[in-house]
């Protein structure tokens, strides 16, 4: 079935890329090739895509786009997905997140697409201090950013219901591994430690997060868009938790620099203090599981960046 992908250049898209391009698929890929976005994320799948610059909220060049490849199956990484942005400017979020989902939603509509893969985020539920959330826990968002999302999903549902809309939404837990753009925790304490600064902690940082490693996120939504059924949600979550606190120490060890690099900050505004999901139906009903260890996935991850060191100062 021939795929197109939106947010493509960015971190999760371009993961998916290139898994399919190593397995020896072709792919339409959309991206706007905004801040977060680029291209050289996609030099190992070259040869198996074909680009189209475009912003899912532009509704002409999407239609257009649409009309002439007329693909059969859409995955929708395009996203604003910084929670500090979205603080401290929510409204590029609620234009690309919602506005720009519909538009997505609307040409897939038109165009008969056969299954759209609308990819969420756990941060849609809140946050929870003890247990973990199930596909069915009532969203709860705290931030801009999150409200953003759930109100994509929102509009899933809402499309699923009044046009027999063909879709599926995954949520998975924080992503992490090469390519991410320094913005978020890994990349940018390793960024910092690279250039001789202080890493920024939020409070204490006890703040506790899942980590999902980037390449089994990817095989994981794969799985899901092969397999899964429409109408559906799922959790992508690797049950592995740990404090932003202890990750930054890891990061410093791998690095042989000490505790002196942290620098606590002020908390940000609505910080979410713990998410946990509960991954089992995706795990039963296609059979995926997160393969890589917080451990490895973190010491990759930080070789990656500074083998990669250029990359990562070139974006900051």
């Amino acid at each position: 079935m021939k795929i197109l992908t939106t947010g493509s250049a960015g971190f999760i898209g371009s993961a998916f890329v290139r898994l399919l391009a190593q397995k020896g698929r072709d792919v339409v890929i959309v991206d706007n090739l905004d801040y977060a976005g680029d291209l050289k994320r996609l030099q190992e799948a070259k040869g198996h895509y074909k680009f189209y610059k475009a912003d899912i909220r532009d509704r002409k060049k999407i239609n257009s786009i649409f009309k002439k490849e007329k693909p059969e199956v859409v995955v929708n990484f395009a996203a604003q997905s910084h929670v500090d942005r979205s603080i401290k400017d929510p409204f590029i979020f609620t234009d690309t997140n919602i506005l720009g989902a519909q538009v997505l939603f609307e040409a897939s509509k038109l165009s008969g697409v056969q299954r759209v893969i609308h990819i969420s985020t756990d941060e849609v539920y809140g946050d929870i201090e003890q247990g973990e959330f199930s596909e069915t826990t009532p969203l709860n968002p705290s931030s801009p950013y999150s409200a953003s999302k759930a109100s994509a999903d929102l509009l899933v549902k809402a499309y699923q219901r009044t046009f027999k809309f063909p879709a599926i939404i995954v949520r998975p837990s924080n992503n992490y591994g090469p390519w991410q753009y320094p913005e978020k925790l890994i990349p940018l304490a390793v960024l910092k430690i690279l250039r001789g600064e202080k890493v920024p902690v939020y409070a204490r940082g006890e703040n506790v997060r899942e980590w999902l490693f980037v390449e089994d996120s990817a095989e994981g939504i794969l799985e899901i868009t092969e397999k899964g059924r429409l109408g559906e949600v799922y959790n992508l979550g690797s049950g592995q938790e740990k404090r932003n606190i202890d990750v930054v120490r890891a990061i410093l060890s791998l690095l042989k620099a000490d505790e002196s690099r942290i620098e606590f900050v002020p908390d940000r505004p609505g910080h979410d203090i713990r998410y946990k999901l509960n991954s089992q139906k995706a795990g039963q009903e296609t059979g995926w599981k997160a393969k890589t260890g917080f451990e490895e996935g973190l010491l990759r991850t930080v070789e990656w960046c500074v083998t990669n060191k250029s990359w990562l100062l070139s974006k900051k």
